[in-house]
């Protein structure tokens, strides 16, 4: 007796792409690398699709404008404001009412830490560039909206704020611990 024969090679892994093919007709997306959730191997990473409609941030490293060493400290002061911010807080159900007084909440240590750390970054950037790295990481401001509110509307500013901000991220990626010292310098060696 004969076997049939497959037609079809039988393929347990086929290449499937997840992608996004229609995105809203204002979205800003960007392209990034990621590690694979779904991988068997450890380190396996795709390529996934962010939005940098909102994020500065991830704007300019999406467009190579900042390293990843830039954009690594940038993230860190990020996540320390936020650890770090006690601003309104909603109520409670479930703690008991007393008088109408809310006791405020002690604060954590990685909030005392997350404090530590911004106090040490503002020395190290001074009050204009502690000014500027908050209007543009916390507050989403763009350098001509930055401009504006400092009442300086000139293409030559905007230059000056997004070059001061690049300063800054290299002294957040030093602060932070994703630079070394000798390796800021031959980058300026070799521009």
């Amino acid at each position: 007796m004969v076997r049939a024969r497959r037609n079809k090679s039988y393929r347990l892994a086929e290449i499937y792409d997840r992608r996004s093919r229609e995105v809203p007709f204002n979205a800003e997306v960007a392209e990034v690398e990621v590690d694979n959730p779904l991988a068997l191997d450890p380190g396996e990473r795709i390529i996934a699709v962010r939005s940098v409609r909102g994020d500065p941030l991830g704007r300019l490293h999406a467009h190579h404008q900042i390293d990843e060493a830039q954009y690594r400290g940038g993230r860190a002061f990020q996540s320390d404001w936020e650890a770090a911010e006690r601003g309104p807080q909603a109520v409670d159900p479930t703690r008991e009412y007393v008088d109408g007084a809310r006791s405020r909440e002690p604060f954590t240590d990685s909030q005392r830490q997350a404090v530590l750390r911004l106090n040490r970054v503002e020395r190290e950037l001074g009050t204009d560039g502690a000014a500027l790295v908050h209007d543009v990481l916390v507050l989403g401001l763009t350098m001509d909206q930055i401009g504006q509110r400092r009442a300086v509307r000139t293409q030559r500013w905007n230059d000056y704020f997004a070059r001061r901000f690049r300063e800054c991220l290299d002294r957040l990626a030093l602060v932070y611990g994703f630079a070394t010292e000798g390796g800021d310098r031959r980058a300026e060696a070799r521009r």
